[in-house]
Parts: C-alpha cells; structure tokens; sequence
C-alpha cells in the first residue's frame, strides 16, 4: 500500500508530490515549491522513532507530512493530490468540521488549528486576527530550523488511519511579541484522517491541546514594539512541517 508516493529521484525523502513532470504545472503560494532541508535535519535529530520504508507508519507519516505541505503551499486546489477538496473537511477537538473554503475564511496557515474559545483578551495567539501569511511568518520566525512532525504510533490503517503524532521545535525566534528562550517547545496529539477507495483524505479529525504549544511560546519576556519583529528569510526555504 503506498499513500503518498511520487518516486521522483532527487525529490524530498519524506513528503511526495514537491517536484517532477506532476508538478509542472503546479502553483506556489509563495512562488516556488519550498525547500524542507531545514526542517527534515531537525526531524532526523530529534525523532524518536525510525520507521522502516514500506512500513505502514513510515507510509503514514509520509502522507502527512505531504498533506501539510500541500495545505500550506499549494494555491490551487486542483493541484492537491493527497485530498479531494470536494468532500475534505477538518475539525479540532470534536468541533464541527468544516470545508477547504471555510478553512479560507479563517486564513488557513496554523489558524485552523489554533481555534479558540477563549476571550480575545485572553488569546496569546489570536486567529481571528491573523492570515495564512501573517501566521506562516509567525511560525517560521519563531521556529528557524522549523517545527518538526513525526508519528509516533499508528493504530490502525486507511480507510479509518488513527495515529499519535509529536511536533517539536526550538523557540529560537521571537512570537506575538515575547523574546526567544531558546528551548524545545513540543506538542503531542492524536489524529484521525479518513480516506476514500483512492485513498485520497476526506476527513481529519485533531485532537490536542494548543495551550501546550502556546504556553511554550510565551514564556520569553515582552518584547518593546520596536523589537517585536526580527527580518526573517524567505519562508518558502524554511518550512515549518
């Protein structure tokens, strides 16, 4: 069985559909596919778990990565190839789930991911507030060598995958105006994505808890306004999955 796979020599090794005669014609959101380089010497440092090719974790873990990127990066949606945009939705924590073009009126980017009920007065990130770029620019700033994903075990396969995922990253950069810490900011979570008879995704369910990753984002001091911001690279060469 083989979720996500392209087979283009020289391609990214964990993530599919990034370059090669499919993608010719494919549009960036940023004007280039991106570049994981970064991101994947993190993810080989600090992993836990080395999946062996073929495996169904290794195959797991492939395709999210690749889903991710092409939510993050891909501008059109019929240049998706792990989703069909017309049946997608997603939800966080038991909410409701919601459509690709829902997803686009809450800025895409993190903000889906980052839905809150919270008072606004009492967000430390407010997606109400932040687009697909401000967000990515948010992410990539406070996290320069990226915010690594891996899966950490799988309980059962396609159509109905259940996996238990740990992203982490080192607060290198500062976020919503607090200083760096330097220190390794980690997630844990549970994940449910539904796939159809072409195994392309219709369904993601996440389930954890953001304030483990916020709460590790705003440590750092407050930042005077004039430090708040810090000039960051292209964010198409360091990206965050």
């Amino acid at each position: 069985m083989s979720m996500a796979s392209s087979g283009v020599e020289g391609a990214d090794k964990y993530r599919s559909y990034l370059s090669g005669e499919g993608e010719k014609n494919t549009k960036w959101k940023f004007g280039a596919p991106p570049s994981y380089d970064i991101v994947n010497k993190l993810f080989e440092e600090g992993r836990t778990k080395i999946w062996p090719p073929g495996s169904l974790e290794h195959e797991v873990q492939n395709l999210v990565k690749t889903w991710e990127m092409e939510l993050f990066h891909k501008a059109n949606l019929d240049d998706f190839k792990t989703l069909d945009p017309n049946k997608y939705t997603f939800s966080l924590n038991g909410r409701k789930g919601i459509t690709l073009e829902e997803i686009g009126k809450l800025g895409g980017g993190y903000n889906p991911l980052l839905q809150t009920s919270l008072p606004e007065n009492l967000r430390g990130y407010n997606p109400d507030k932040e687009t697909a770029e401000s967000s990515h620019k948010a992410f990539t700033t406070t996290f320069p060598r990226g915010f690594a994903l891996e899966v950490l075990q799988v309980y059962s396969g396609p159509p109905e995958i259940v996996y238990k995922f740990r992203h982490w990253g080192y607060m290198e950069g500062p976020f919503q105006g607090h200083a760096p810490t330097g220190e390794l900011v980690e997630v844990y979570g549970m994940s449910i994505f539904t796939v159809d008879e072409h195994n392309k995704i219709v369904k993601v369910e996440f389930f954890y808890d953001p304030g483990q990753l916020l709460g590790g984002l705003l440590k750092g001091e407050k930042l005077g306004t004039s430090s708040q911001e810090t000039a960051s690279s292209c964010p198409v060469l360091r990206s965050t999955g």
